[in-house]
């Protein structure tokens, strides 16, 4: 699967917003974090933030949407606790498979002047603190700087990047 890259100002390597796997995925479509059956429909309008290849869905195409617990799934891989910090809710993917981010496509949904919070987390899953991000007219290097910023503690694990509007988690960036 390929991703987008972008260089965060002060990272000595480039940052990887990280779709949802595969095997999430599949896992995903057969029954949700919250233990309910995947329920697909087609997306009349379009619009919807697929996590599956981080991009907006197009009208027509079949999606679902699902719960999903992304520092459960992370802390489970890590061998962390997140305890209370362990939190699910609604993401959009596509009803089957799709091919993935676009190779070299920027930072996701990053609509200029949307609200994201940049949520922090260090390698045992406990919250470190959030930013605010106002996205102006260049999505991009607000969101770049904030990630920057982030992984200059070198107690950040990993970043999840939120809607702010519904609190939505969007995507995850792992220490570069």
């Amino acid at each position: 699967m390929t991703s987008s890259t972008v260089r965060a100002a002060g990272t000595p390597s480039p940052v990887l917003p990280r779709p949802l796997t595969p095997d999430v995925l599949a896992e995903l479509r057969r029954r949700d974090d919250a233990g309910r059956p995947c329920l697909p429909y087609e997306d009349p309008e379009g619009g919807a933030p697929l996590r599956c290849c981080l991009r907006r869905s197009r009208a027509g195409e079949r999606i679902a949407l699902v719960s999903y617990a992304p520092l459960r799934r992370w802390a489970a891989g890590a061998g962390a606790d997140p305890g209370a910090y362990d939190e699910q809710g609604p993401v959009f993917v596509h009803a089957g498979p799709c091919a993935g981010p676009p190779r070299g496509g920027g930072l996701p949904f990053g609509t200029p002047g949307a609200l994201r919070v940049a949520r922090r987390y260090d390698a045992g899953g406990r919250i470190l603190g959030g930013r605010l991000l106002e996205l102006g007219e260049e999505p991009d290097a607000v969101v770049g700087q904030a990630l920057a910023e982030a992984f200059a503690d070198p107690e950040v694990a990993l970043v999840h990047v939120r809607a702010v509007e519904y609190g939505c988690f969007l995507y995850e960036v792992r220490r570069p």
